[in-house]
């Protein structure tokens, strides 16, 4: 089998955990892909204005799955964006007023909104993930189309606060389904809006076989994209539940394990040859 995708997430798969990769190495991954015909997807949580920014020589040539689905772009053209009824996001903003010790950030097409009482210090760790992120005093009276809502909070909470999401919003018809991004982040999203849908669109476009994707993740929400394609990569860092559904493993997000997957890829080394 041939791969003729590559679909990688960001936080704790592609970047270090100064949000950071070896751009001279990838760069040349990236022209030789270019030249084999293999289209590189990014596919992650974060906003896609964030996700541009970390590749500025090339964001115009590639695909971006952002928001862990509910926004997907290839070369600039958007193929899809999903859409919440601004009902229903009054509804999930009631559920979780109810909630303490989290910080909510309301993601939408034209960018992020969080409460007015935010301070610096969250501001500046959120910046990680959003470029475009806004202080407002009612998060119920936005002109934005929306599809995402973002949860932060202290590692420790996280599997408490899912289970809870899941029951109380099963309660009102499955609205939102909540996933955990790892790093104490947790997003709610659009029923079936995962990465793998997001994937799914762009292989359709590009006439691309689930056998010929190579998918690496490390977290919850890439369990989707990971048992859609033929090629699954589980980062060393990877926590249990995508070890356990990838059929490969590669070295930590410290130590370029993507990278080192695209050259054996290159090489055609095992899996690969």
């Amino acid at each position: 089998m041939t791969v003729k995708m590559i679909a990688v997430d960001m936080d704790g798969t592609f970047l270090d955990d100064n949000k950071s990769y070896n751009k001279q190495r990838f760069l040349r991954q990236y022209a030789l892909l270019k030249q084999k015909g293999v289209r590189f997807v990014v596919a992650s949580g974060n906003q896609y204005y964030q996700l541009q920014k970390y590749f500025p020589e090339i964001k115009d040539e590639i695909a971006f799955v952002a928001e862990n689905g509910a926004w997907v772009s290839d070369q600039n053209e958007e193929i899809f964006c999903g859409e919440l009824a601004k009902e229903k996001v009054h509804q999930v903003l009631d559920i979780l007023a109810q909630e303490t010790d989290l910080t909510l950030v309301l993601c939408g097409r034209n960018g992020a909104y969080i409460h007015h009482s935010a301070s610096d210090a969250v501001m500046k760790k959120l910046s990680n993930h959003y470029a475009r992120l806004e202080k407002r005093d009612d998060l119920k009276n936005i002109d934005d189309t929306f599809f995402k809502i973002a949860l932060q909070l202290d590692h420790a909470g996280v599997d408490a606060l899912m289970t809870r999401l899941h029951e109380q919003l099963a309660a009102v018809e499955n609205i939102m389904h909540p996933v955990s991004s790892g790093f104490g982040f947790v997003d709610l999203i659009i029923p079936g809006c995962h990465k793998a849908h997001g994937i799914g669109l762009l292989q359709a476009k590009w006439n691309i076989p689930d056998c010929e994707v190579l998918a690496i993740g490390d977290s919850d929400n890439d369990l989707e994209m990971l048992r859609q394609a033929g090629y699954s990569f589980a980062m060393e860092n990877a926590v249990d539940s995508v070890k356990a559904v990838s059929s490969w493993r590669t070295e930590s997000n410290e130590d370029e394990g993507v990278l080192n997957v695209i050259a054996r890829l290159l090489a055609r080394e095992k899996p690969f040859a």
